[in-house]
């Protein structure tokens, strides 16, 4: 069973998990290859990220104690198809690799692999289930001015990010990455050697 937000609400969340999403990819690299970059946006948010929380929240609704085990087998087998499709269309129609996997044991295609989705499914079921509706009740406390004006307006100015990124990406057939910030000398040395 949802809850029924307001369209302020629904895009102040989208706002929050979008940069909470580009912080966790930037954990993720930091912690896989010892950097840490722009995750080929120019502002710090991650659209996907904030459309896929509040796009499985109207699908899936939130997990109960009862269902947890089915939600998150559902949330994993999203995650493993929604990765798939995303990176196979963007590489038919964009002509580029938007990320690999192919070096993660017990990859499907490059686009997903299972540990990998086994971790997204788990972050998102924690998520879910501990954090959704308490973030709800924080926005939902906020003056509706700031979320209003405030968070909608940085809605579109990360949605107009993602075009502009995409469109960037799309017309040099590569990556956008704008900035790096090396956190392991170590790390870089060793993926220089392989």
């Amino acid at each position: 069973m949802t809850t029924t937000y307001t369209l302020d609400e629904m895009l102040t969340l989208i706002v929050i998990v979008s940069f909470l999403g580009f912080c966790l990819e930037n954990v993720w690299l930091a912690l896989r290859k010892g950097y840490i970059d722009n995750r080929n946006m120019y502002l710090p948010f991650l659209f996907g990220y904030g459309l896929a929380v509040s796009g499985g929240y109207l699908v899936f609704g939130l997990p109960d104690a009862e269902h947890l085990e089915r939600y998150w087998i559902t949330v994993f087998i999203a995650v493993s198809v929604g990765e798939i499709l995303l990176g196979t269309a963007t590489e038919h129609f964009c002509g580029y690799i938007y990320w690999d996997y192919s070096s993660i044991p017990l990859h499907i295609t490059r686009y997903t692999s299972v540990p990998t989705s086994f971790a997204f499914a788990c972050i998102i079921t924690l998520f879910m289930g501990k954090c959704f509706t308490p973030l709800m009740l924080w926005i939902s406390m906020l003056p509706s001015i700031i979320t209003h004006y405030g968070f909608r307006t940085i809605f579109l100015l990360i949605a107009a990010d993602w075009l502009r990124c995409s469109h960037d990406m799309r017309t040099a057939h590569a990556l956008n990455e704008r900035w790096r910030i090396t956190l392991s000398a170590r790390k870089q040395t060793n993926e220089k050697i392989a």
